[in-house]
């Protein structure tokens, strides 16, 4: 039999799913999903992830049923499924979405493209967002993310043709088993495709007017921020999906000047910003494990100080505001990108702790993890890209500029919450009877500050900025820049070199505060 593989990686949805169509507009279908143990492994997955994945994929059975096809299961090396499939009934073409994911997915793709090669099937990958693959500087970049954002959606018949292959499916392996240990945030997203287009639909009809202004706080963010960042990461919803319907939304003439016509031209610029953080990781997938500038290699790995990770990852760095973030984290698997930058930002200057052990804890703890984002994103706050401004975040400064009252502090550290006013966000300073009287034992109930702050921040500041002044160092900004500068604006494209050269690095000092508050 004719037939075509459509394999399901992390695009969990039928809508707008180019693979799916074009392997449907050539004949039978067989729709695959692995699941892959050895991926599951690697220290950047968590149980609330494989949650996602499992919910999303119930419903994504579901809509494939109500098309006429099925959807098979397989638990095993990606490779290795798809030679048992083609031993037992032939293919003669693979179709998947281009992923651009961890190092482990990448490698997994490699092995699957020489085994497609010596067998002689034709593997189709269709980009899902606008990332482009082979790219090596960024020139003419931004308007063949326009174009493939205006393209129209890849659409299906009511009715597909699936190949009457025998398939037994695979247990679903529990958590525990592929060594997923840590416990799923309670109160998480839930996955699938109605709970997406639930999400998107709140988003444009009524939250989005909160959008400027309310997402830099914690308090406000969990309303204000569209909450699509789950279902774009697992593929719920394309991002071609929500760049058409956002702007549909802002066509409406009763929004014109109003709040949230506003907040949905500051989302739409923020979805261009996704896709130019992941286009980092495709262009150089080495960031995920070195330094995107390599005269910053071994800045702070010999100087691990286990104690002050421990206080990190526990919630108990003393400062209120951090140890919040990371109770809520624990809760429901989010949190804004300002707290999300501030965390790094503290792990990297205060506490002075490598980038890589951090970026690999808060991709377990975001449900939202997008590998292209996430490490780019790390990297600039922890300021090892020789090319962004030095970000450093005062956490006491953060907690009285964005959470003003402390309400924020006191929902997630319940020791507080009789704290006064003026002590919240430093409590340690409490006179021992104001303590009392609010019930708190200090470095018990909160802990101390595991560093001094103000002298921490000064001495890390002046070995980034002595790294940084160093003319070795400065010499590779430039390539850095032609590799990974935004090219957002037309005028950039049709400038000289030297000209590019200086917009892109001038662009490069927003991309911290230009980036993801989905």
């Amino acid at each position: 039999m004719r037939y075509g593989v459509v394999w399901f990686k992390r695009d969990l949805r039928v809508q707008d799913h180019a693979p799916l169509a074009e392997a449907a507009a050539r004949g039978p279908v067989l729709c695959l999903y692995i699941l892959e143990p050895a991926l599951w492994q690697q220290p950047d997955a968590a149980a609330q992830h494989l949650g996602f994945v499992r919910e999303s994929l119930r419903e994504l059975h579901a809509d494939l049923r109500r098309r006429g096809l099925r959807l098979r299961l397989a638990v095993g090396d990606a490779q290795e499924v798809l030679a048992r499939l083609h031993a037992q009934a032939p293919f003669e073409a693979l179709y998947s979405h281009q992923e651009t994911g961890n190092g482990a997915s990448f490698e997994r793709d490699r092995r699957v493209a020489r085994w497609c090669r010596e067998q002689g099937v034709a593997w189709h990958e269709p980009r899902p967002w606008g990332v482009v693959r082979g790219l090596r500087e960024r020139r003419q970049w931004v308007r063949q993310w326009e174009a493939h954002m205006a393209a129209p959606q890849a659409g299906l018949p009511l009715r597909l043709e699936d190949a009457a292959v025998p398939w037994a499916h695979d247990p679903w392996p529990e958590p525990v088993s592929l060594g997923l240990t840590e416990a799923e945030p309670p109160l998480r997203q839930r996955g699938g495709r109605t709970q997406a287009e639930a999400v998107l639909h709140g988003f444009l009809q009524d939250r989005s007017a909160a959008y400027r202004g309310g997402i830099s706080s914690p308090l406000s963010a969990p309303d204000a921020c569209s909450r699509l960042s789950p279902h774009l990461a697992w593929g719920t919803l394309s991002l071609r999906e929500v760049v058409q319907a956002t702007r549909a939304r802002m066509a409406d003439p009763a929004l014109a000047g109003t709040r949230q016509h506003a907040g949905l031209a500051a989302f739409l610029s923020r979805l261009h910003w996704h896709c130019h953080f992941i286009q980092k990781l495709e262009t150089e997938p080495d960031i995920e494990f070195r330094p995107m500038h390599p005269g910053y290699e071994g800045l702070r790995e010999a100087e691990w100080d286990e104690a002050r990770w421990q206080a990190l990852v526990n919630g108990r760095t003393g400062w209120p505001l951090v140890d919040a973030c990371v109770a809520m984290l624990r809760e429901t698997g989010w949190l804004n990108f300002r707290m999300r930058a501030m965390l790094v930002s503290v792990a990297a200057y205060p506490l002075w702790l490598h980038w890589r052990p951090v970026g690999l804890w808060l991709a377990r703890q975001f449900l939202d993890y997008e590998p292209g984002i996430h490490w780019s994103q790390v990297q600039m706050q922890s300021g090892t890209t020789g090319i962004n401004t030095t970000r450093v975040y005062n956490p006491i400064k953060q907690a009285r500029d964005q959470d003003p009252e402390g309400r924020f502090v006191r929902q997630w550290l319940p020791a507080l919450r009789r704290v006064p006013q003026a002590w919240i966000f430093e409590p340690w300073r409490m006179p021992p009877e104001v303590a009392q009287r609010a019930g708190l034992r200090l470095g018990k109930d909160i802990a101390l500050p595991v560093v001094d702050l103000a002298p921490a921040l000064r001495e890390a500041k002046r070995r980034v900025h002595e790294l940084r002044a160093r003319p070795e160092v400065q010499a590779e900004q430039d390539a850095i820049v032609r590799r990974h500068g935004s090219r957002h604006r037309p005028a950039e494209q049709l400038a000289g070199p030297r000209q590019q050269r200086r917009a892109a690095q001038a662009r490069q000092q927003a991309d911290a505060q230009g980036a993801f508050d989905f």
